[in-house]
């Protein structure tokens, strides 16, 4: 469903807690790489200006190291750029930190290139240097690639700005600099130009903050926080998020209401009170194998959201596609874990309607593997003036995909679906799962759902290069029978002839433990590295 990251960077989150400012965390947590590349970027700008020349040319090296005005400047700026670019590596300095670290940078850097531009006096030669210094570029560009609150920033942007008339005055009074100036002349070419250049930085930073802070709002649903998104599609997209006050990863789905049909405000209403019915009975589950389900609602854009806990591990779509199709025994742990899932569910009057690899994730879970849990319950409602089809609420029909997977009587529409159309879907996963092949391909999706309603199944056992119990090869094609009277009549049942299988091989939780452990160990990350187990992203599909 969604990539989990450990419970430690979610207790703490990136470098600082994010109600520090009203940026986006995820905004933040990004200040310490940004100001490392305009830290390295400022020394490799001071490097290529003076000591290259000095280097490369001996005349050059000469008249540079004969002045302490020309190398103590570049010098001491790089070196400093050097050691902010150095700072921003360690992760266990605060956010904070890093962005007191960044403004005192931005008033260092721009004395810097005053003391450089300004107290050398080879750079007046009969007047002032014409033109704004590289000083007004850094502040503003400084001021931009560098979020923070406004005041802030206003603060930082003066104390730069102060960097040239003082330079030039010290120059001046030195006798650096060959000039006179009056002190209303001195005010006019050498600091109301960068008065406004501080307010044209100040008017950045207000706007990059309430990008920032709109950006945040957008992100908020409810007690959650979005973070990352995970996948989109054609219905919606699964976002990571954290609760703002619980230590509790989350993933959230977002479904677009035009993709239900919510083109006016009553079939609006009518979708949402729907949807809310079936987030309550789905969050009444209790079944271990059926997804959490943590909170509903809808967004201020008019998006449904579901927040559901964040899984580690793979769908069983992705599972097969990467890893081959899976042992018998293992196939039968699996589908009686499914069953459990779907039996309460169907005695609760919930039918699932939509079973598909996509929709069965196995993970890690506390401490056990091969741990399966159901998702997305109830999105697509059968029959009634109210229905919602497979095709509008599919966006991408590829392999495990629903067509693949539909029960006949849910093609014809021909007689009420019950539990037995999942049973027959099920039977669909169980086949995917034991040959890595569909049980239908037609060369288009409705061709596949004919084929459903009317092609016989050839035998797993024929398609598979494992070997197929008999008694689970007739299993699997008793669950995908045409008529649901020739089904298996419970998921009950079917868990019951599935656990009296015997097989060949084993599949202990000692195969089971080794076997994540050889392709998918737990891997220990912080938000400041990135926080996300990418696989997990499967779970959840759009």
């Amino acid at each position: 469903m969604g990539v989990p990251p450990p419970l430690s960077s979610e207790t703490m989150l990136p470098r600082d807690h994010p109600r520090t400012t009203g940026l986006p965390p995820e905004l933040l947590s990004k200040s310490a790489q940004r100001l490392r590349l305009l830290a390295l970027q400022y020394a490799f700008v001071f490097f290529m200006s003076d000591p290259l020349g000095a280097i490369l040319f001996p005349t050059e090296r000469a008249a540079y190291l004969g002045s302490a005005l020309r190398w103590v400047p570049s010098v001491t700026s790089i070196v400093a750029a050097l050691l902010v670019a150095v700072m921003t590596y360690s992760g266990r300095i605060a956010l904070s930190t890093v962005l007191v670290v960044g403004q005192i940078f931005e008033v260092v850097g721009s004395y810097g290139i005053a003391v450089a531009q300004y107290l050398d006096a080879s750079h007046y030669g009969a007047g002032l240097p014409s033109g704004l210094s590289w000083v007004a570029v850094w502040m503003i560009g400084f001021t931009i690639v560098i979020p923070s609150e406004p005041r802030r920033a206003l603060i930082a942007a003066l104390a730069s700005a102060t960097s040239v008339p003082v330079m030039t005055g010290i120059a001046i009074a030195a006798g650096f600099a060959p000039v006179h100036l009056l002190p209303l002349r001195f005010f006019f070419v050498l600091v109301l130009p960068y008065l406004l250049v501080v307010l044209v930085a100040y008017v950045g930073a207000r706007i990059v903050y309430s990008l920032g802070t709109e950006l945040k709002r957008v992100q908020e649903l409810g007690s959650y926080r979005l973070v990352e998104r995970l996948s989109h599609g054609g219905m919606g997209e699964v976002w990571r998020a954290r609760h703002r006050l619980l230590a509790r990863p989350a993933a959230v789905k977002l479904i677009r209401p035009d993709v239900l049909g919510a083109s006016n405000l009553e079939r609006g209403s009518e979708l949402q009170a729907r949807f809310e019915r079936e987030a309550q009975v789905t969050a009444s589950l209790r079944s271990p194998h059926t997804i959490q389900l943590y909170d509903f609602g809808v967004a201020d854009s008019g998006a449904f959201y579901y927040v559901m806990e964040l899984l580690d591990g793979f769908d069983l779509e992705t599972l097969v596609e990467r890893f081959g199709p899976v042992p018998p025994k293992r196939a039968i742990n699996l589908l009686m874990q499914m069953c459990h899932s779907l039996g309460e569910a169907h005695a609760e009057g919930l039918i699932h309607r939509d079973v598909k690899p996509a929709n069965v994730y196995v993970c890690r879970y506390g401490r056990e593997v091969d741990f399966v849990k159901v998702l997305d319950f109830g999105l697509v409602k059968a029959g009634g003036a109210d229905q919602v089809t497979q095709s509008t609420l599919t966006g991408e029909h590829r392999v495990g995909g629903t067509p693949a997977f539909i029960a006949p009587e849910q093609v014809l529409g021909t007689r009420g679906i019950d539990g037995r159309s999942d049973i027959y879907s099920l039977g669909c996963v169980a086949y995917w799962l034991v040959t890595g092949q569909l049980v239908f391909t037609g060369r288009t999706l409705m061709e596949t759902m004919v084929l459903h309603t009317q092609a016989a199944p050839v035998p797993p056992s024929e398609r598979s290069e494992l070997e197929i119990p008999s008694a689970l090869d007739r299993l699997i094609l008793s669950c995908l029978a045409k008529g649901p009277d020739n089904r298996p009549s419970t998921m009950e049942t079917l868990a019951k002839a599935l656990g009296s299988i015997e097989t060949r091989e084993s599949w202990s939780e000692e195969d089971a433990l080794l076997w994540w452990n050889l392709h998918h160990p737990r891997v220990q990350t912080t938000e400041a590295q990135s926080g996300v187990n990418e696989v997990a992203t499967g779970g959840l599909t759009v």
